[in-house]
């Protein structure tokens, strides 16, 4: 990928077994082939009558592709000789397979290793870092490795697993390094149960992050004999240790270089930035230059013998701290697709400035007359979805627009412009109860983008009463009903604390942060989005029940609302969980006239207690239901410009009304359930790096504050730690009572109740404290929130991680 590397044909027989050994590695390859600087080609040898050749008898595959590689450049250095230049072009033939290079010299061909190649470039040194550490053992045949651990594992009794590092849903606990047996976090492995007297359980313990980075293996000891201490016997659970590593899933990681002490080392330490993946060693010249930096670096190989694994430097993203350089970081370590759209995609916008034609009118229904209107929140320039209601025959005419062509102009439902749109429209009476439903695709004209303020301004209002505002007053009567009709089903009113950054306008740096204000306009929009996804669900599954893209959410195991159960007890509520319903009016009931902020606390509570909603597609599964919306059936049609999932469902429901033809993929039900399997992973990672980036933010917020005091509520309590919740903020953090290096204090943690006594200080779940929040900057890659207990007072020192 170094703009140094250019001029090379990359073989199909390679390409193909890049593929079935590392899907990454390949869209890596294919993005450098496409990039026209570099003169990457690939050539199709297996398809060409003079490089095509059987596999003779008794040979094996792998030995027919080395031929059939040797064969190809063989077949290109006669081909080149053919032509008439000046200069005389070589062919260079690279491998780390030695069997392969020995044959290759044998047979004339000029062949090097990749390290004696990038050696051998004099001019530029620093490309020797980028090397991968490839031993004898690194490149074996993959296929034959795996044959030997298939064999070995069919005489144990083994289960093949992906493993996951420190997550919260844990099938068998593999616990230590030793256990670990070199495996990394997400690798598919053989694992072997332990005999039952060594089971262990999850603990309750909550570990620091010390930001060390020294070779302490006495600390790693230290930390898995407070594990094992501290288990509830009555909660063991299966517990195994990694027999085999079936496939790696290495990728290229982000962090930083730990410099070897030793002066004009080569070997260094690289920290990864996710605290699941090991230290790796690599070899470098660069260490002063890469000291401070955010760095990209590579597994190649783990030897049995060391402790780490090896590595090498790919590339620097800059200084350490620095904003743009910490987003990549964020991006890239959650796998967010970032790269910006090659020509060849740019290419298929539509021209500027950009108007709808004779063409587009054929097709679609002219709405331009009405008073829509858009409420979404303030600053929002992907405006995905339009509102519209009005009087229709003694009956109330209610349609939804949305909108699939690009991001925040075109795309987006901007008013006092035309704008294609895929309309829902309701007839409905004054109950909100729906007499005719129908879809299509339209062209309308915002009259108005509001916020979520400004609607709820003209809503209460007793001066305005235009167009706009009694269409806002119709739908949230409308939407009142609905709300009321889908709790009263079992739907639940969850909690969870979003943020909202104010930015400098200059710097973008944040300068304020608050928990975002919920309006009866928010309710509004939310209930007819709602009420579109779930007539647009009914639509496409009653025309295509076999691949009709769809989504559900599971019923959470019971056992999910202990923690739940446990801290309304503490407070002589009771919560029942045997149904949707039994849950929501549970919640309902639960308050307490001097505590108001409770009940909000109880539902921040049973939202942790939820599982994760799915895509999947509706001829693989029978199972459709939609636990938190009491819903038998749902799915995602009303935000087509931030989520894929939508311009699929528009795609199925414009087939549907006959408004499009048939998209042959969507057809499979086989490649739709491959499709909502990546859908699902990305929305996950999105999710994942959008917590990321709010803790970002959060940090450069308090980076300049000093010590800030503030109220905050006990959502957890640990044996060792209590987590709390600063509704200010919306900001959760853990508050230790045991530190290195400071006085062991008297700890008893009590499960059942739950509470932590501290000495003599007892803190129960949802009581009210105060703490001081401070940013801790002495480890650079891992930069923390600090909080320490100030009320009640208690004699120590605290820190969050």
């Amino acid at each position: 990928e170094d703009p140094v590397i250019k001029n090379v044909i990359v073989l199909q027989t390679v390409l193909q077994e890049v593929r079935n050994r590392s899907a990454p590695v390949y869209k890596r390859i294919r993005d450098v082939i496409q990039n026209p600087e570099k003169h990457f080609y690939s050539f199709t040898n297996e398809h060409h009558r003079e490089t095509y050749i059987e596999q003779g008898r008794g040979e094996s595959s792998n030995d027919r592709n080395d031929r059939a590689i040797r064969v190809a450049v063989k077949w290109y250095n006669e081909h080149l000789k053919k032509i008439e230049d000046e200069e005389k072009i070589q062919v260079i033939f690279l491998t780390n397979d030695r069997t392969n290079k020995e044959k290759a010299l044998e047979e004339g061909i000029t062949a090097y290793t990749c390290e004696e190649y990038i050696k051998s470039l004099t001019a530029n040194p620093d490309l020797v870092d980028r090397l991968a550490c490839v031993s004898d053992e690194g490149v074996c045949r993959g296929k034959k490795k795996n044959h030997a651990l298939k064999s070995s594992l069919e005489c144990r009794a083994c289960y093949t697993c992906i493993l996951f590092c420190y997550t919260a849903l844990v099938w068998i606990i593999i616990q230590g390094l030793k256990h670990l047996n070199r495996a990394v976090h997400e690798d598919i492995v053989a694992v072997e149960l332990l005999a039952k007297d060594e089971w262990v359980a999850p603990s309750s313990v909550v570990l620091q992050d010390d930001g060390q980075n020294e070779d302490d293996i006495e600390n790693e000891e230290e930390k898995e004999n407070i594990l094992k201490t501290s288990v509830n016997k009555d909660m063991l659970r299966p517990t195994g240790k990694v027999v085999g590593i079936i496939k790696r899933n290495w990728r290229p990681f982000c962090g930083m270089l730990s410099k070897s002490q030793i002066k004009e080392a080569r070997r260094h330490l690289f920290t990864p930035a996710d605290r699941r993946i090991p230290r790796i060693r690599i070899e470098t010249r660069q260490a002063d230059t890469l000291e401070g930096q955010r760095i990209i670096v590579a597994i190649d190989g783990w030897p049995r013998n060391s402790r780490y694994p090896n590595g090498h430097f790919v590339k620097s993203l800059g200084s350490a701290g620095d904003k743009e350089t910490e987003t990549e970081v964020l991006l890239l370590e959650h796998d967010v697709p970032h790269q910006p759209f090659s020509q060849a995609v740019l290419s298929f916008l539509p021209k500027m400035p950009w108007s709808i034609t004779e063409q587009d009118m054929k097709y679609r229904e002219d709405l331009r007359h009405l008073y829509v209107c858009s409420v979404d929140p303030p600053g929002c320039t992907d405006i995905d979805d339009a509102l519209h209601c009005r009087e229709y025959i003694k009956n109330l005419e209610i349609k939804i627009h949305t909108y699939k062509l690009l991001s925040s102009n075109l795309c987006s439902l901007r008013s006092n412009v035309d704008r294609l749109a895929f309309s829902c429209i309701w007839e409905m009476n004054h109950k909100a109860e729906i007499l005719k439903t129908r879809f299509t695709k339209s062209i309308i004209n915002s009259k108005a983008s509001l916020t979520y303020a400004e609607a709820q301004m003209r809503i209460d209002s007793a001066t305005m009463n235009d167009d706009i505002t009694t269409s806002l007053r119709g739908l949230n009567k409308l939407a009142k009903i609905l709300k009321k009709r889908r709790i009263d089903n079992g739907a639940l009113t969850l909690s969870s604390p979003e943020v909202r950054f104010h930015m400098d306008s200059e710097t973008h740096d944040p300068i304020d942060l608050q928990t975002k204000e919920l309006k009866e306009t928010n309710s509004m929009v939310e209930e007819f989005m709602l009420l579109a996804n779930v007539s647009v669900a009914q639509k496409i599954y009653e025309e295509f029940p076999e691949f009709a893209l769809l989504r559900k959410h599971p019923a959470p195991p019971p056992s999910n609302y202990d923690i739940l159960v446990k801290a309304a007890k503490s407070k002589n509520l009771e919560i029942k969980t045997d149904s949707a319903k039994a849950l929501a009016e549970s919640l309902d009931k639960a308050g307490s006239p001097t505590f108001p902020y409770l009940n909000t606390l109880l539902r921040i509570l049973a939202t942790r207690c939820m599982m994760q909603a799915v895509y999947f597609c509706s001829g693989m599964d029978n199972d459709f239901h939609h636990y938190g919306l009491a819903s038998p059936i749902y799915t995602h049609f009303t935000s087509p410009i931030r989520r894929y999932a939508d311009i699929i469902v528009h795609r199925l429901l414009a087939v549907a009304i006959g408004a499009d033809s048939t998209y042959p993929e969507l057809t499979d039900k086989h490649k739709l359930a491959d499709m909502c399997k990546n859908l699902n992973y990305r929305h996950k990672m999105a999710q994942y790096a959008q917590r990321a980036s709010v803790a970002f933010h959060t940090q450069l917020f308090f980076k300049n504050k000093g010590v800030v005091n503030e109220d905050a509520y006990i959502l957890f309590v640990r044996k060792n730690a209590v987590v709390v919740l600063i509704p200010k903020y919306g900001l959760e953090g853990t508050v230790f009572f045991e530190e290195k290096g400071k006085p062991t204090l008297r700890l008893d943690y009590n499960n059942e109740v739950p509470s932590l006594t501290v000495e003599d200080t007892t803190l129960h779940v949802f009581d009210k404290v105060k703490v001081n929040i401070m940013l801790d900057a002495s480890n650079i890659q891992h930069q923390k929130i600090r909080m320490v207990l100030v009320e009640p007072k208690v004699s120590y020192k605290v820190c969050d991680s």
